[in-house]
């Protein structure tokens, strides 16, 4: 399986930063991401995502919006606000969030 990085888009967009060290607890955990998975993908202004847990415990997954309004209708989506408050109570040690609006953006792809 070959992983890409999310595509550059045309600026200006959002993206939300979050940063966590995760408990032990699993229980619950696979479905509600795959559930979050589904649901922010019905969201129009939904342009992707990239994540990564280092072999030290930290995870960080970066979310990418066309707009705050796309931002706002995911974080006010109910079964989200769930999963959230399920996440502070089981999931996460701790957490940050970072939202900010990219101004710049560009990529590269080898040919060949």
């Amino acid at each position: 399986m070959t992983t890409q990085p999310v595509q550059a888009f045309e600026p200006p967009y959002v993206m939300a930063v979050f940063s966590n060290i995760r408990t032990d607890d699993d229980s619950g955990y696979p479905e509600t991401l795959a559930r979050m998975k589904e649901i922010v993908r019905t969201n129009p202004g939904y342009l992707g995502y990239e994540s990564a847990r280092t072999p030290g415990g930290l995870g960080i997954t970066v979310a990418y919006f066309r707009d705050h309004e796309s931002l706002t209708v995911w974080r006010k989506d109910l079964e989200h606000q769930a999963a959230m408050k399920q996440g502070r109570a089981d999931w996460y040690e701790s957490y940050t969030l970072h939202v900010a609006t990219v101004e710049r953006s560009h990529g590269f792809v080898r040919n060949g």
